[in-house]
């Protein structure tokens, strides 16, 4: 992963895409202040990487809502730009069908009987789909679920 990180950093110098390249450089030094972060130097795995990007993905998700409540449409879309260049680096998210048949199984497999049991649903869904899931709407959804 690191190294593909590298390599379009080096295409987005070579082509001139000053945005580009400017998301990927912030990106890079996210991943070196990672693993630098807690004293000694680590090399972070892609799990790690893929998590890094998330979080910075959702940050950004963040900040639109900030903005949109300004009216301040260039920096949205600015950072919607943004986003869409780290989503290349993640994998594609279950769309609403997907998300709600891994939920429908974790559901029978768990048998959530109250809001109690949200953790335990919560914690399958990370287990077997981490990556591929938004953590806020599956517990958007849960909730919905477990309210019925």
């Amino acid at each position: 992963m690191y190294d593909k990180i590298k390599k379009d950093l080096t295409d987005a110098m070579k082509s001139g895409d000053k945005f580009k390249l400017d998301v990927i450089r912030m990106l890079k030094a996210s991943i070196m202040n990672e693993e630098t972060s807690g004293g000694a130097k680590h090399e972070l795995s892609d799990d790690d990487i893929l998590a890094l990007i998330k979080r910075e993905v959702k940050k950004r998700k963040s900040s639109i809502e900030e903005y949109q409540k300004f009216n301040k449409t260039e920096a949205v879309e600015k950072l919607k730009k943004e986003i869409d260049i780290l989503n290349t680096y993640l994998p594609k998210e279950l769309n609403d069908e997907e998300l709600n048949k891994a939920l429908d199984e974790v559901f029978n497999e768990v048998k959530p009987e109250s809001m109690k049991d949200m953790g335990k649903v919560m914690k399958e869904m990370q287990a077997k789909y981490g990556s591929v899931i938004d953590a806020s709407k599956v517990s958007k959804l849960v909730k919905e679920r477990l309210s019925k």
